[in-house]
């Protein structure tokens, strides 16, 4: 019978770094300090691949391992590539990195991955009702809950707002690369973001994760932001990627099967009294006629 798995490798693939560490998936906790690695340049499959069994070897790991993508993932093949290299489309990714690592590897979007972290051990845990995380960094992730369920694949990063896409127009880098201030960016980009967001989903929770809900940055914008819906900060921080990819590896592992009960030996004194107690008279069988005779009479 197979035996329920109680930790795993996560691995969570970024624009700039590849971080890993082993989980302790009944808990949600980091086992030991996340080990981190430049994101190949380009970073093609091949090449992250490589990337993937560096760390693996890094922590001497021999079980199953968790990685996410920033890409949806179907049935273990990448469908999407809007902020990662064209030729990951196609990709079977989940085959890819266990041949490179030669271990069994569960592969999903990074933004899913991060909210299962959040809803099982994190922000949103025990939250009933719709949930929705969303991941600020170099684009917009998102992934939606109801009743603590997840509607995989979503990309609510890529909705348009104001003539661009909203990753374009309101995520981290882009508040970076044009140089606003964390008022500024939360003011006029992120508050309308989530004005639509919350138009087209009404959701009773909101977590924002990211680099951006490190406590000391969350400070900065946090507090700038007016939602309907409650508005929190994702509890795991960064390491919400490693830990939802560590715990979507419990899939590698057969559940097990719940014993039926079977029913054992008759205790000695039951099967005493049994064994003393009379048993009912059988009535007797009716006379069968014999072949050819004739019961009825003359």
């Amino acid at each position: 019978m197979a035996k329920t798995l109680s930790k795993a490798l996560g691995i969570d693939i970024g624009g700039s770094g590849v971080k890993g560490a082993p989980v302790n998936i009944k808990k949600g906790i980091l086992l030991a300090p996340r080990y981190r690695l430049p994101t190949p340049k380009p970073a093609t499959p091949k090449a992250i691949a490589g990337t993937v069994a560096a760390l693996v070897a890094h922590f001497e790991w021999k079980g199953p391992v968790g990685c996410t993508v920033p890409a949806r993932v179907r049935g273990g093949v990448v469908e999407t590539a809007a902020n990662i290299d064209k030729s990951w489309i196609g990709t079977e990714v989940a085959r890819l990195f266990s041949q490179a690592t030669g271990l069994p590897v569960a592969v999903l979007n990074d933004a899913d991955a991060a909210g299962i972290a959040e809803m099982r051990f994190g922000a949103g845990k025990g939250h009933r009702g719709v949930a929705l995380l969303l991941t600020f960094g170099t684009g917009i992730g998102s992934a939606l809950f109801r009743d603590s369920r997840l509607l995989p694949d979503t990309e609510f990063g890529h909705i348009q707002l104001n003539g661009r896409l909203a990753e374009h127009f309101a995520s981290d880098a882009v508040r970076g690369a044009e140089g606003l201030s964390w008022e500024a960016w939360a003011r006029g980009r992120v508050q309308p973001y989530l004005e639509h967001v919350e138009f087209l989903l009404d959701p009773d929770l909101l977590i924002i994760g990211g680099g951006v809900s490190r406590p000391d940055r969350w400070a900065s914008f946090g507090p700038l932001l007016h939602t309907r819906a409650r508005l929190l900060p994702a509890a795991l921080g960064n390491d919400a990627g490693i830990v939802g990819a560590a715990y979507a590896a419990r899939a590698l592992v057969p559940r097990r099967r719940k014993r039926t009960k079977k029913s054992g030996p008759i205790p000695e004194e039951k099967a005493s009294a049994a064994a003393q107690k009379p048993s009912k008279a059988r009535r007797k069988p009716k006379a069968v006629p014999e072949r050819g005779s004739s019961s009825r009479k003359k």
